[in-house]
């Protein structure tokens, strides 16, 4: 048994079975005092509602915390103490004015509240039916105004526009890089259409057997013997998939 770079979504991904979530915190943390493996959540939380899901999840204290769908990256999350580094890497090319005048042009979108929202994050609601036809029409009101950015949908309901360089498989290849672990020593745990990013930039893939549809259609065109098809649900398939790429016994 080796140290390995653990990264996990939380809700309904790491949260959402009590009791699994219990044996797996007790397997990791076991894990972390005895290799030296690190813990990492990437949630599409802002911070805010990441505090309200620790208290009430007791949560293990993470060595990175991945908020905001990858826009934000917090080495020690009590100290609200945002990476600058990571920081500076987004801001190339972002104006998230001139995001926000775009989208809105387009009146199907309803921004999310003001916690959701942060500096190289824009976020809104759209509902599924819609959203097919509008988010091609955003990205090409966007790219004609010059703006690099991303856009993620996810949970039929969720829309992000994000800077090009923002997303969780991108903030995790930067703490691989900064942290000088290899690819197949980490692995990365989702349930949605929002971790997708996850998936594309990971050695080692777990999708638990609980994921959204935009996920499970993805992972039917992408199969590969690096990502696995949890068939138990929540931290249940977490623990499922750790133990078959050998991480956990």
């Amino acid at each position: 048994m080796s140290a390995f770079l653990f990264i996990t979504d939380l809700d309904n991904t790491f949260v959402g079975d009590d009791t699994a979530l219990k044996t797996l915190k007790h397997k990791l943390t076991q894990h972390r005092e005895e290799h030296g493996t690190k813990i990492v959540y990437a949630t599409g939380r802002s911070l805010f509602l990441y505090r309200q899901l620790e208290q009430e999840k007791h949560l293990l204290s993470p060595d990175a915390l991945i908020t905001s769908v990858g826009t934000e990256i917090y080495f020690n999350p009590s100290e609200e103490v945002l990476d600058s580094q990571w920081a500076d890497i987004l801001s190339q090319g972002w104006d998230r004015k001139q995001v926000c005048e775009v989208a809105s042009q387009f009146k199907e979108m309803t921004p999310q509240p003001e916690s959701e929202q942060n500096h190289f994050k824009a976020s809104y609601f759209i509902e599924e039916q819609v959203a097919i036809e509008v988010i091609p029409q955003l990205k090409t009101a966007l790219a004609d105004r010059g703006l690099k950015t991303k856009i993620i949908y996810s949970g039929s309901l969720d829309l992000d526009i994000l800077p090009e360089k923002g997303d969780k498989g991108l903030a995790v290849q930067y703490l691989r890089q900064k942290w000088s672990v290899e690819a197949e020593k980490t692995v990365v745990c989702g349930d949605s259409g929002n971790d997708i990013a996850l998936f594309r930039g990971a050695e080692r893939g777990i999708i638990v057997g609980n994921a959204k549809i935009e996920l499970r259609q993805w992972y039917e065109t992408n199969q590969t013997p690096y990502r696995y098809l949890a068939k138990t649900h929540y931290a249940n398939g977490i623990l499922e998939g750790l133990k078959h790429f050998n991480f956990l016994h």
